[in-house]
């Protein structure tokens, strides 16, 4: 049988479609970096960063020119609504060659205010005072304290940008509020659940468009599930957050979710989406509340089997109380103290099974390494995935 070599219009069709639906670009990279670059007061970490001399914010900054993700979350940067710490991060730090790497730029960013900070007016940890950090609607000093920061060299669509700053727990069916186990009543009383928050900071979903096609950034930061008491008011509050982006992209069980904007439901059947933030919960080790982060992991529409891990973070597995961890060091992506939980994997980025996961990593370089001298930067490490649409 003979073969027929394809027509050159046959062949124009193909790469018109390629070009259309974005099957066969490049590889996007994705991120999520707690960077610990909050401050104790408000507007304190806008006026080191403009300085230009920060060494935390520089070494951050090596850590981003290393690995260059496309795009990349960053936790705990202290909002600033007027723009100058985004402006002196970018200009000061990113586009400035460190450790000598090139520079980078990213030409979009997207953020916005969180819940941390923000004053309920109410005695929410029960200690007999208002106004204190635990009172606010996200434990924090000041509003925007641990804030949420978006880079990217693709174009945000922020008019379309999502948004469950304001979204109440108890809107949750059969949301785990918390209940004094002593007697079974609720934790908080009936005038703080009626206005109490789910999310400890934000929820976003950012469309970044890639070419002609959508990626969702699912983009959060779940309270971490400790400095609580036996009710466990932050273990449960963060199994809420998380599941919150579990019901989101399940069109079955979204229709409850209202976004800031008044718009019902969750993510719309058959998009492509990524998940990414410090989830403040481990698989198998912490004190997190068995199954939370399994909500993401265990979904079908998730792709999890392929954990990013690194070399450095091996050689603590013999150290203090990760001996006792089951999960595997090489996967963990967070320096925690002995006296506490010990390093934990809480940092994740989830693509959604539509998109091709190519490979993944830690930046946790081995004690050798010389950029292992950037680590004391934030106890938090880098976790990054490469995909491309299939």
């Amino acid at each position: 049988m003979k073969l027929r070599q394809p027509s050159t219009i046959l062949c124009f069709m193909l790469v018109l479609a390629i070009a259309t639906t974005g099957i066969g670009a490049e590889k996007i990279r994705f991120a999520t970096f707690n960077t610990s670059l909050n401050r104790p007061g408000a507007g304190e970490l806008r006026d080191e960063l403009k300085e230009g001399s920060s060494k935390q914010a520089r070494k951050v900054a090596e850590i981003l020119q290393r690995v260059r993700p496309d795009v990349v979350l960053l936790n705990e940067v202290d909002y600033d609504s007027s723009g100058q710490t985004l402006q002196s991060l970018r200009q000061m730090y990113l586009a400035v060659s460190q450790g000598g790497q090139p520079p980078i730029e990213y030409e979009h960013a997207y953020l916005g205010p969180v819940n941390t900070g923000i004053p309920s007016g109410l005695d929410l940890d029960g200690n007999g005072e208002t106004g204190q950090a635990a009172d606010a609607f996200g434990f924090g000093r000041f509003p925007g304290q641990f804030g949420m920061l978006v880079l990217s060299r693709y174009p945000i669509d922020a008019d379309k940008a999502r948004t469950f700053q304001q979204f109440s727990w108890k809107q949750m069916p059969g949301a785990l509020l918390p209940v004094d186990p002593a007697d079974g009543t609720a934790y908080y009383s009936a005038e703080a659940t009626a206005v109490f928050r789910l999310s400890s900071k934000n929820h976003w979903d950012l469309p970044i468009h890639i070419g002609r096609t959508t990626i969702h950034l699912l983009a959060s930061h779940p309270t971490p599930p400790v400095f609580d008491g036996p009710e466990d008011r932050n273990g449960r509050r963060n199994h809420d957050e998380i599941r919150l982006w579990a019901d989101y992209i399940r069109p079955s069980r979204s229709n409850y979710l209202v976004d800031d904007r008044g718009q019902r439901g969750g993510l719309a059947r058959g998009q492509h989406f990524v998940i990414a933030g410090d989830m403040n919960a481990d698989p198998l080790d912490g004190d997190t509340v068995p199954g939370a982060i399994g909500q993401l992991l265990g979904q079908r529409r998730v792709h999890s089997g392929q954990i990013p891990s690194s070399e450095g973070a091996v050689a603590f597995r013999d150290t203090g109380v990760n001996t006792n961890h089951r999960g595997r060091a090489a996967h963990d992506t967070a320096d925690f103290s002995d006296n506490g939980p010990g390093n934990l994997r809480v940092d994740y980025v989830l693509p959604s099974r539509s998109l091709q996961m190519i490979k993944s990593g830690v930046f946790w370089p081995p004690s050798g390494d010389p950029a292992s001298a950037l680590l004391d930067a934030s106890d938090h490490r880098l976790v990054w995935v490469d995909i491309t649409f299939k």
